[in-house]
């Protein structure tokens, strides 16, 4: 039995295929369902867990070479949610690009992670490294 680090099966078994240079997506509740890609939903209530929740714990065991976002994010978000994502994301390589930009490389990724983020813009592709 697992007791530490990711403990939901269906999240392990989606980081463990994710090769060089993969991508996978974690997503805030509102971010759109794509029916040919694998998605963990991992929402549960608003906000819980957030986009950065997820973040944190995979990067634990998870390598990320680039970050890619949306543009928006920056312009409908505060200095502060802005900063607290610039943290989480601290020594990774972060790019950003329109919405539209982003949702057109979705159907490449491996899987996606959905949570209960509710804020503006908050989804963000992982490339593995």
């Amino acid at each position: 039995m697992l007791c530490r680090g990711i403990l939901n099966p269906q999240l392990n078994s989606l980081l463990s295929r994710v090769r060089h240079t993969n991508t996978l997506v974690i997503t805030d509740r509102g971010f759109p369902y794509w029916p040919d890609i694998e998605t963990v939903d991992l929402s549960l209530v608003d906000d819980i867990p957030r986009v950065l929740d997820v973040l944190r714990a995979i990067r634990l065991n998870f390598t990320i070479g680039r970050i890619t976002m949306a543009e928006e994010f920056r312009q409908h978000n505060s200095p502060a949610v802005v900063s607290e994502f610039a943290q989480a994301m601290a020594g990774i390589e972060v790019g950003f690009e329109s919405h539209v930009d982003f949702k057109k490389r979705v159907p490449q990724v491996i899987g996606l992670i959905r949570t209960g983020d509710t804020i503006q813009y908050a989804n963000m592709i992982l490339e593995s490294s």
